[in-house]
């Protein structure tokens, strides 16, 4: 069977790209990398894609007069790669919402607290102070407002008396390694699909989000 063809874009370190690539690289892992596009040229991501041996390119935001011209770009490069679905991975630039209407239901996203609670910047700080016992990530596939869309899967970690912000997100970056190559293969195998505005996951008891966080910590 084909695996789904993967376009990732990054902005920084690109860990949970590393994450993708690692799960990729199994034989049996329904979904391959085809391109990585980072926004920065600086990106420590490029250099984990050049290390896999991964297509990885460049497009600076900089370069362009508006974000509707960037995202243009982006969608020509994805498809001549010939992408299947977006996975962003701490691509951090707001996408236009014809953007997002182009790769609707065909982009997913990770972002590091248990949505709807801390979308955009500063979770862990944030999270912290709201004095929340459990924090943790959510995968969902994006919509036009930023950190909303349907979830297929979320991971649950304490908060432990004494936390950092520093603390809770490496805490919670170990829990998004483990979470996006999961969501990417329920999506990847078709099991996992947008019926209204929500995620049903086939074979799962529940719902999706419940059934993925059961399994990434179960003590939760």
């Amino acid at each position: 069977m084909a695996r789904l063809r993967v376009g990732v874009l990054i902005s920084g370190r690109g860990s949970n790209l590393q994450a993708l690539i690692d799960a990729a690289a199994a034989p049996d892992f329904p979904a391959e990398i085809v391109t990585v596009i980072a926004n920065r040229p600086d990106a420590y991501g490029l250099a984990r894609a050049g290390g896999a041996g991964l297509p990885a390119t460049v497009i600076d935001h900089r370069d362009f007069g508006d974000r509707v011209a960037f995202d243009a770009a982006l969608t020509g490069t994805l498809e001549e790669a010939g992408v299947e679905l977006v996975c962003l991975a701490g691509f951090m630039r707001l996408l236009t919402d014809g953007f997002v209407a182009h790769w609707r239901d065909r982009m997913i996203n990770i972002h590091p607290s248990l949505l709807p609670l801390f979308p955009g910047l500063d979770t862990h700080a944030r999270a912290l102070a709201a004095g929340v016992k459990l924090h943790g990530c959510t995968v969902h596939f994006v919509r036009e407002v930023m950190d909303s869309g349907p979830i297929i899967g979320q991971a649950a970690v304490p908060v432990l008396a004494g936390d950092t912000p520093e603390g809770l997100a490496e805490r919670v970056l170990g829990a998004e390694h483990r979470l996006y190559p999961l969501c990417l293969r329920l999506v990847a195998e078709g099991r996992a699909r947008v019926v209204g505005e929500a995620v049903e996951i086939a074979g799962a008891a529940g719902s999706g989000a419940q059934a993925l966080s059961m399994i990434l910590n179960p003590a939760a």
